[in-house]
């Protein structure tokens, strides 16, 4: 009887003690010199010297800042767009693949060490605590928000939060300081900068980026165009880095018809994966022209590529930057992410979007820079001496694939140097601050124009108002007495854009700086 009792309980004994086994052995493996318990990968050179220098080096060592040195450096071996995201910055930067953020709703200039509010967003958090335009914030909590040692990116810091999370405000209004609670919420980061129409037929689209929410923005622009009877499009992309490429696709699906190929990536270990249109587009006949630079790049290049392919836009400008490689972004455990480039980008004749980079990734960079110098910023000719791969649209129209979209008309940049003076302006954010202060002083005068056309037709900047700028740049130690008159007359467009984006938002800005743009002028040229 005993015997069988045995029998029937040997079995779970035994489990239990190969589990227990199993256990202390997997507690065991760090311990163990050289391989682990069941320790059956060898350890990279990598790992064996972090954790030399974390135990045997002679003083404490920042392990982590050392690794994240080393993924660097071994990433900088593969191309110049895969790159470890530490911790710290991931939020950001997946902020502005989403498009958005969580805030409290202002735009904002730090004028005298004192930040004061140019803008709140309509139904925003801080409109709805009854934030005002001209408003000074002083603090937020125990923060400051003033002084000499606040940085801008201090200041967004503080002022973004978990949604729903609440601040509290020390504002000063009329000279009066009064305290306001601010509850956090979504902040969209808009990547359309303007949709406006230009004439009576012609309609402009500006994009700055391609974000999670830039198809539903553009579409949002062009069908309030198509309501004031747009029959041609100009899409500006001068200085779009590119984002989200579906955003790309779903605008190129608008102006392409059928079921066309708009773009197809492959990689090693990434099969051919096609992205074609789906359905009927909102602007498939009218004229349209693309403006693009030398800081158009990536999802950018995904629309002009296609566009460019089926015949179906003209492109004005300059040679695009050149990045045709996918990424994907994979987290780590650190709560960092690793974006690796997985495939390429091709055009639908086949073009590869992407520039060289055997060189290395500073000779990569250093390539835009290097087109100012061997003409490629003021001659045509000089784009087009070269021995790339021909390819040929539809209509017969010759293409190069050498990295990058070449424009079908060429636009040369103004590469005249600025002096000292002129840079030392632009950096010091004088601009800006005369289009706030302007703008206060004469909020009565200005109040007479209604629109951004009525404003650019009627406005000028004065000479008394050209000496009141003088006063500002000289209250930061700028003295601009000795500039060109070519600097004097850019510099008096700029400040009348300036008083623009303070009566018209960034709309006014833009519209207002399109009066006197080379590459628009020609755009409209090519319309007639």
């Amino acid at each position: 009887m005993k015997d069988k009792k045995l029998q029937v309980w040997l079995p779970l004994l035994f489990s239990i003690v190969m589990i227990i086994g199993i256990f202390m052995g997997y507690k065991m493996r760090d311990a163990m010199p050289g391989k682990g318990f069941f320790y059956t990968e060898k350890r990279s050179s990598l790992q064996e010297i972090m954790n030399l220098l974390s135990n045997k080096y002679v003083d404490s060592v920042n392990v982590k800042a050392l690794s994240d040195t080393a993924i660097a450096a071994m990433l900088s071996k593969l191309d110049p767009h895969s790159l470890y995201i530490p911790p710290a910055e991931l939020q950001e930067v997946n902020e502005d693949i989403d498009g958005s953020f969580f805030g409290i709703g202002v735009e904002f200039n730090v004028t005298e060490d004192s930040l004061i509010v140019t803008n709140v967003l309509q139904s925003g958090p801080s409109d709805k605590a009854g934030l005002k335009t001209g408003d000074i914030l002083l603090s937020a909590g125990d923060s400051a928000l003033s002084g000499k040692k606040v940085s801008v990116e201090r200041i967004r810091n503080i002022l973004r939060g978990p949604d729903g999370s609440k601040v509290n405000l020390a504002v000063l209004r009329n000279g009066k300081i009064q305290h306001t609670e601010v509850a956090r919420g979504m902040i969209p980061i808009v990547s359309l900068d303007v949709a406006y129409m230009i004439d009576a037929q012609t309609g402009y689209i500006r994009l700055n980026k391609f974000s999670s929410n830039t198809y539903t923005e553009f579409m949002n622009g062009l069908m309030s165009l198509k309501k004031q009877g747009i029959k041609n499009l100009v899409l500006d992309l001068r200085g779009n880095g590119g984002g989200v490429l579906s955003e790309a696709v779903e605008i190129a699906d608008e102006f392409l018809p059928g079921d066309k190929l708009i773009t197809y990536t492959e990689g090693l270990h990434s099969p051919k994966k096609e992205y074609r249109c789906r359905r009927n587009g909102q602007f498939e006949k009218g004229k349209l022209i693309v403006m693009a630079d030398e800081g158009t790049a990536s999802a950018s290049e995904v629309l002009m590529g296609a566009l460019q392919d089926w015949d179906r836009a003209t492109i004005i400008g300059r040679r695009s930057f050149g990045k045709g490689l996918v990424q994907d972004q994979f987290d780590l455990s650190d709560h960092g992410a690793l974006r690796l480039t997985i495939a390429r980008y091709y055009t639908p004749l086949g073009r590869s979007i992407q520039r060289p980079y055997t060189n290395g990734s500073k000779s990569y960079y250093e390539e835009i820079m290097d087109r100012f110098t061997n003409g490629q910023m003021s001659s045509a000719d000089s784009v087009k001496n070269d021995t790339a791969k021909v390819f040929r649209t539809p209509a017969g129209k010759k293409l190069y694939g050498r990295g990058g979209i070449s424009p079908d008309y060429f636009i040369a940049a103004d590469t005249s140097r600025i002096s000292l003076t002129t840079a030392r302006i632009y950096s010091r954010g004088v601009l800006n601050d005369f289009g706030y202060k302007y703008t206060r002083m004469h909020a009565q005068e200005l109040s007479q124009y209604k629109s951004p056309a009525q404003f650019i037709h009627s406005f000028n900047i004065s000479e008394d108002s050209w000496k009141y700028f003088e006063t500002l740049a000289q209250q930061d130690s700028i003295l601009i007495a000795g500039i060109t008159p070519k600097e004097k007359s850019q510099l008096e467009d700029i400040l009348k854009s300036s008083v623009a984006r303070q009566l018209f938002h960034t709309e006014g800005y833009f519209e207002t700086l399109n009066e006197k743009d080379d590459c628009l002028k020609k755009a409209l040229e090519l319309l007639k």
